[in-house]
């Protein structure tokens, strides 16, 4: 390369080779940062990641990258480069400081699409709330509640607490307790919860129902009943058998006891 440039002066010479070599140092630099940034594009859309989250971690990697490269550039130029990178981490510092919070609901976004404990559509309870996620953003997640009512939870609060999933599986257990007299027919009661599951289509024969006395509570026989649903039915099965099991109950002479006192009076002379 030096013979190229032997009509120059040196100086001038020394200058422009440099020069040469900052620029291949910047071109070289930028290509191997376009290839590691579309290898990583590549990866996440292969997990399905959301591309919102892809699109925003690939423009982050790339700004990096490029101020790796920037740096590396004004290096081969022979420029000082050690007050830029401080520059850089003090500005990166106070920045971090200021919007530590929303940092903070990045994170925790980023790391819900990535592992998914929910989608939108699903039912969950998290965070004190319930409702059926409507969206998953960068900052907070919306739950439609099932009054309609819309709420907003940052993602920092979902990833640091409990997340109760009613979605994730195909069928779920409906749990009843039905209380009858101590006076009435336990046999007759279970018989006729019994049937009230057994003619209802929407109740699963696998597994199969249960429909057992579980206490003997301080006014009522409670009698505990588990049968299987699909998901989607869940509510709807529950509230009609409550329905059914109460009018059959009137129907059959069975009684529904509720908490009651006995009070007993003296008289004294």
């Amino acid at each position: 390369m030096e013979a190229l440039f032997d009509f120059l002066p040196v100086e001038v010479r020394s200058y422009v080779e440099l020069l040469i070599w900052a620029l291949v140092t910047l071109i070289f630099g930028i290509w191997v940062a376009k290839i590691i940034t579309n290898i990583i594009v590549k990866q996440l859309n292969k997990r399905e990641i959301d591309q919102t989250v892809v699109r925003f971690l690939a423009s982050l990697v790339k700004t990096a990258l490029y101020a790796v490269v920037v740096l590396a550039t004004l290096g081969q130029l022979g420029i000082e480069t050690t007050s830029f990178i401080a520059l850089i981490g003090a500005a990166g510092l106070a920045v971090g400081f200021a919007l530590q919070g929303s940092l903070s609901n990045f994170a925790a976004g980023v790391m819900l699409i990535i592992f998914r404990p929910f989608k939108v559509g699903d039912f969950i309870s998290a965070a004190g709330e319930t409702g059926s996620v409507d969206s998953i953003a960068m900052f907070v997640t919306t739950l439609k509640t099932p009054d309609n009512k819309t709420i907003f939870i940052p993602n920092s609060k979902l990833t640091s607490d409990n997340i109760t999933n009613f979605s994730t599986e195909a069928t779920r257990r409906v749990d009843f307790v039905f209380g009858i007299g101590y006076s009435d027919d336990i046999d007759k009661a279970k018989s006729i919860i019994s049937e009230i599951l057994d003619s209802d289509s929407r109740v699963l024969k696998d597994p199969v129902k249960q429909v057992v006395v579980s206490e003997l509570a301080d006014s009522s026989v409670n009698i505990t009943t588990r049968a299987w649903v699909n998901t989607a039915d869940y509510w709807d099965v529950y509230f009609d058998v409550t329905e059914k099991v109460k009018k059959t109950f009137d129907e059959q002479g069975i009684s529904i006891p509720f908490p009651q006192t006995d009070v007993h009076l003296f008289k004294q002379n």
